[in-house]
């Protein structure tokens, strides 16, 4: 398959995520009543997983259809040959967030290679539905694409995400076979006193956005001696109404009686806590925070953790409030997708 096809299947997938996103009325791409099937599977799936609210499975597609397009996916893909010979390609999902697995689909798919995909159970519906989508698109792709309802068999290559636990059991199991593994990461914000208060507020979107279940997330901040907490928590009261997400409330709760049972000392501003802590990973509905000496001690500090650390957000860093906006080529832990997918196979551009 030539990828001028994918480029346009994408393409066109990129449309329909984009109205999607925005409530917009059914693309010429589509029929009324494709379309409405796809908003109705929206509007469902909070019922099989709570955290998957309308809200955060829009945000999703958002952030696809924002390089799902032809100049996007031409300027990614010139720098990568493609496949002569596909192979099968087993793709292990993580489901912490909506359709996060995307990225790897389309990175195999166009790569020239076939998928085959393991869904979490968490996130097991919106991608089987995209994928129908493509397929309408350019029904080539049929042989292509591929979903595992059990055990998975028949592959070449292995990319799978998970929690450390799992990681340890793909080293187990996948370890003879080229592969791509991924474990657990977090974020960081470094704060240097002179934000505005509106940098500040769109750290909010780095913490909040997806209730902060994201490796991309930010769960730590680093700060001056000298940093008043009380102009972060008066800028990130915006967000005051996550307290109202039952799993999200249950988690501040849960962690907030802990905290005060244990007397360890916590702010809280009533939706979110912060504990001073130099450990990167905080309870959900907690921040962890520290103060730094230096500039030279906080590049120390990151430096100890870069394995741990999936982006940094912060003046001299990823701007603040686009944490969770990843570009095609940001490839998660830092692991360039398309180059493992043409080191095991003979390629041609």
């Amino acid at each position: 398959m030539k990828r001028e096809q994918l480029i346009g299947a994408f393409s066109a997938l990129g449309t329909v995520l984009k109205g999607l996103a925005e409530q917009a009325p059914c693309p010429a791409v589509l029929t009324n009543a494709e379309y409405e099937q796809l908003q109705a599977m929206i509007a469902k799936e909070q019922h099989y997983n709570g955290w998957f609210t309308p809200e955060t499975i829009r945000q999703a597609m958002a952030e696809l259809a924002s390089f799902l397009n032809p100049e996007a996916l031409h300027t990614w893909l010139e720098a990568y040959p493609q496949a002569e010979t596909p192979k099968t390609i087993a793709v292990i999902m993580p489901g912490n967030l909506p359709l996060v697995g995307f990225h790897d689909f389309l990175c195999v798919l166009c790569a020239g290679h076939k998928v085959l995909v393991k869904l979490s159970s968490e996130d097991a519906r919106l991608l089987p539905a995209l994928a129908q989508v493509l397929l309408t698109f350019e029904p080539d792709l049929q042989a292509r694409i591929a979903f595992a309802a059990g055990k998975i068999t028949g592959y070449d290559a292995v990319i799978a995400t998970g929690s450390d636990n799992a990681l340890a059991h793909f080293k187990q199991y996948f370890t003879k076979v080229p592969h791509l593994f991924r474990g657990h990461r977090t974020s960081v914000a470094v704060l240097d006193g002179t934000e505005s208060q509106e940098a500040l507020f769109r750290l909010g979107f780095d913490i909040f956005r997806y209730f902060g279940r994201g490796c991309r997330n930010v769960t730590h901040l680093i700060v001056p001696q000298d940093f008043e907490l009380n102009r972060f928590f008066e800028a990130i009261v915006p967000y005051g109404d996550i307290i109202h997400h039952k799993k999200y409330g249950n988690n501040y709760d849960y962690n907030k009686a802990v905290h005060l049972l244990n007397l360890s000392p916590i702010l809280d501003n009533n939706f979110v806590l912060l504990k001073e802590s130099e450990q990167l990973f905080a309870p959900l509905s907690m921040l962890h925070y520290h103060r730094s000496e230096s500039p030279e001690a906080t590049t120390a500090f990151l430096a100890q953790h870069e394995a741990s650390i999936q982006c940094v957000v912060g003046h001299a860093y990823l701007d603040f409030g686009q944490a969770q906006c990843p570009r095609l080529d940001d490839y998660a832990d830092g692991i360039d997708t398309m180059h493992f997918l043409g080191t095991f196979a003979i390629c041609h551009s």
